[in-house]
């Protein structure tokens, strides 16, 4: 059954304390969905914290994915059996590559030699001559090798049959930093007979002495040799986003590759987030930082506030689009405190199939949902269906950036800003409930938005009254031949919006309308948006949240 209910049926729900005038609220900029370290991609929080930084965002909130935080269900070992081989269902795969033109080379997977530490399988025996390098690179399914390296050791068994003056390398590709690019940290094991450490820019060397013709094993800590390589960076501020074995003018035989993660059973992997985040935060006093969770078993969803407890999670690891495993999973963490954002909402649902889940659903509970995105088009007509039929949710723009690469060059790069009179948690998660929001594109309009009602910013707010309501729509930072659109709705039920655009700032909002901002670029592109101001004829029967509830200043 369509909410068309929701917007008139009986028992008034109003607040009496009267919204602070706009003059004594801030306009926050903030980036809701990024991902750093603790989440595939390349990215680095100092490297996101540049980008804040170049673009002028105030705040910034940690949205890692939570089984990625836990390591749940992440590769552990490699025993060589074969190019792939699963773990728990999950695959891993050998690539073979070529640089320079070796005279021979071979990779075989072989029954015999292999470690003794590792059973009765296979082991790999790798071997170049001449001018050139055999690699082996080595992928996992779903980037379920990628994790922070903050607690991270690995260990290789190694049997150097021929040295020759060569070495066997693994190398760890790690994250994006600074003002340096993609590190990449190299173990050269081989002829030398110290442990030495070298840093070329991106690209630190670690040699490592081995004996030829027995067996060791050899243990790598991954931040320790980062910090010896790098001081000046964060060690733990790196992620392990590429593995790669390769060999010259050498034959080695590898067994028994081991991924130790000694911080991530229960909670103690989002306590490890809790400590890298606040050593890079002293590096970048200027930008406001918070830690948030991205859910992501069930549709994704960004969790704002809260105790941020890790949920549990399935073995193995795999999303459940179901909606009503959504739905729960929202209860759970408003159990927990917090908001919810439902993320990339048309990642498994198409347009009308999404406005009808949300109207018939109510969201699935979600207090925020990410409409700044692409599609934004669609996204933006499934909000308006939204808003006639009275489904209270705050829209958010998105990024979504794992690589910190260029926030401008990414795919989605809306930023969501809110009217608050700090940069505290609480009174950012009190103006998101309250709707007081809008978001804009990171390049194109930095401008703010607003609904006023008697010069009080009114943006989000559910009003009750049979009398119109003069709202004034505001603008700042147009950019040239930018156009400031204002959009009035009617209410009612139906799987479509009913809306109305017009140039006019001064708008008499009757009952039973809703009205919204947005701004259009010169070419037509959508810029900004703001939430809406709703005026009902009569109170819902669905209470409004407590948050929206607003009397008018006069």
């Amino acid at each position: 059954m369509l909410l068309a209910a929701a917007c008139a049926g009986a028992g008034v729900a109003t607040d009496a304390s009267a919204a602070p005038s706009a003059g004594a609220l801030l306009p926050v900029s903030m980036a809701t969905h990024i991902h750093g370290p603790f989440s595939e991609g390349l990215a680095s929080y100092a490297a996101h914290l540049e980008q804040a930084r170049k673009h002028k965002v105030d705040v910034v909130w940690w949205t890692d994915h939570d089984f990625r935080i836990a390591a749940a269900g992440h590769r552990q070992a490699v025993h060589f059996d074969g190019a792939s081989e699963p773990e728990h269902g999950l695959g891993w795969t050998w690539r073979q590559h070529l640089a320079g033109k070796p005279r021979g080379h071979a990779a075989d997977f072989v029954a015999s030699p292999h470690s003794p530490r590792d059973g009765t399988g296979k082991a790999l025996r790798l071997s170049a001559t001449g001018g050139g390098t055999l690699r082996m690179e080595g992928i996992a399914w779903n980037a379920m090798a990628n994790a922070c390296v903050a607690d991270t050791t690995l260990t290789l068994d190694v049997l150097p049959e021929q040295l020759a003056g060569g070495s066997l390398t693994l190398e760890i590709q790690l994250s994006d930093q600074p003002g340096k690019g993609v590190l990449r940290l190299r173990y050269d094991i081989g002829g030398a007979t110290l442990v030495t450490h070298k840093a070329d820019k991106a690209v630190g060397t670690v040699t490592r002495p081995v004996k030829a013709g027995v067996w060791q094993s050899l243990t790598f800590d991954l931040c320790d040799d980062i910090a010896a390589l790098w001081p000046d960076i964060t060690a733990g501020d790196n992620a392990l986003t590429g593995l790669a074995l390769e060999v010259r003018q050498a034959r080695f035989v590898v067994d028994r590759l081991t991924f130790d993660r000694a911080r991530r059973a229960g909670q103690a992997g989002e306590q490890l987030r809790a400590e890298v985040i606040a050593a890079v935060a002293k590096r970048y006093p200027d930008v406001t930082q918070f830690r948030a969770l991205e859910v992501s078993m069930v549709r994704h969803l960004n969790w704002f506030g809260g105790d941020l407890t890790l949920p549990p999670f399935p073995s193995p690891p795999l999303r459940d689009n179901d909606p009503d495993l959504t739905g729960s999973m929202v209860r759970r963490l408003h159990a927990h405190g917090g908001l919810v954002c439902w993320n990339h909402p048309m990642d498994v649902a198409k347009r009308d199939e999404l406005a009808k889940l949300i109207v018939t659903r109510s969201a699935l509970g979600a207090d925020l949902v990410e409409i700044g995105r692409d599609p934004v088009e669609d996204l933006l007509w499934v909000y308006d269906v939204a808003a006639r039929n009275c489904v209270f949710f705050t829209a958010l723009g998105s990024s979504d950036d794992h690589d910190a690469t260029d926030w401008a060059a990414n795919e989605d790069h809306f930023v969501s800003h809110v009217w608050s009179p700090s940069k505290s948690r609480a009174d950012l998660l009190r103006a998101l409930s309250a709707g007081a929001a809008w978001f804009t594109d990171l390049v194109s309009f930095r401008g703010a938005l607003d609904l006023r009602v008697g010069g009080v910013s009114y943006m989000g707010a559910v009003l009750v009254g049979a009398a119109p309501v003069k709202v004034d729509v505001t603008a700042t930072k147009l950019p040239k031949g930018a156009k400031l659109e204002v959009v009035t709705g009617k209410l009612g039920s139906g799987l479509s919006p009913s809306t109305k655009i017009t140039a006019d700032t001064s708008v008499l909002l009757q009952p039973g309308t809703y009205v919204r901002s947005q701004v259009r670029l010169k070419n037509g592109t959508l810029a900004g948006v703001s939430n809406p101001l709703w005026l009902l004829a009569k109170a819902p029967s669905t209470p409004i949240p407590v948050a929206r509830r607003r009397a008018l200043p006069y």
